[in-house]
């Protein structure tokens, strides 16, 4: 897909994803979440953390982003969903400047920009519905970003990538006859019933 096709559907999950995290009550900051390695805070802050770094790095000259380890980035609830929407401001203004047309790097290593923007729409469809999984928030994003970012994950993720020290869980299998967004997220290791009790 050509790169403003894709920020036509990442734009909509980013803003969905500000709402979700506005939606954030500060009791829920240490509920578990979907993606285990993660309770709410610290999913919040990785979820913010990279998407300031990637948008820092389509606008930066030399297409570097600053952070290759946000492991450490706490947000408070009050403000995810305000730097959410400013870090979905600066990539999409990077994006619609050409930003994408170049390779993206974090840390020593980089992949073509197009390549880059389908990671981050992939990235930000599955941890938004963790998020809004975890408290009990609705997460209805348009089934076409689903179902192209699940088809492009499937080229990118490799046994590898599952498991310890990988990316993504094992996959999960879903109904034949499921949404789109079920089969990314059991695709991702995720399995759509999951339920924190």
């Amino acid at each position: 897909m050509k790169p403003q096709q894709t920020l036509d559907q990442l734009i909509p999950v980013l803003d969905d994803l500000a709402a979700v995290a506005d939606g954030v009550r500060e009791d829920q900051r240490s509920a578990p979440t979907p993606c285990a390695e993660f309770d709410v805070a610290a999913l919040t802050g990785h979820i913010t953390g990279w998407l300031e770094s990637f948008a820092a790095g389509f606008a930066s000259t030399d297409g570097q982003c600053p952070s290759s380890d946000v492991s450490d980035v706490r947000v408070a609830t009050d403000e995810a969903g305000p730097r959410i929407r400013s870090a979905a401001k600066t990539l999409a203004d990077a994006v619609r400047g050409g930003a994408a047309t170049r390779p993206l790097s974090i840390g020593d290593s980089g992949m073509p920009g197009d390549m880059a923007l389908s990671m981050i729409l992939g990235e930000y469809l599955v941890h938004g519905w963790d998020l809004a999984t975890a408290t009990g928030q609705r997460w209805t994003p348009d089934e076409g970003a689903a179902e192209s970012a699940r088809e492009f994950l499937t080229t990118m993720v490799t046994p590898d990538s599952r498991g310890e020290g990988g990316w993504f869980g094992p996959e999960v299998d879903v109904p034949q006859d499921a949404g789109a967004l079920d089969r990314l997220v059991g695709f991702a290791g995720r399995d759509p019933g999951w339920s924190g009790s």
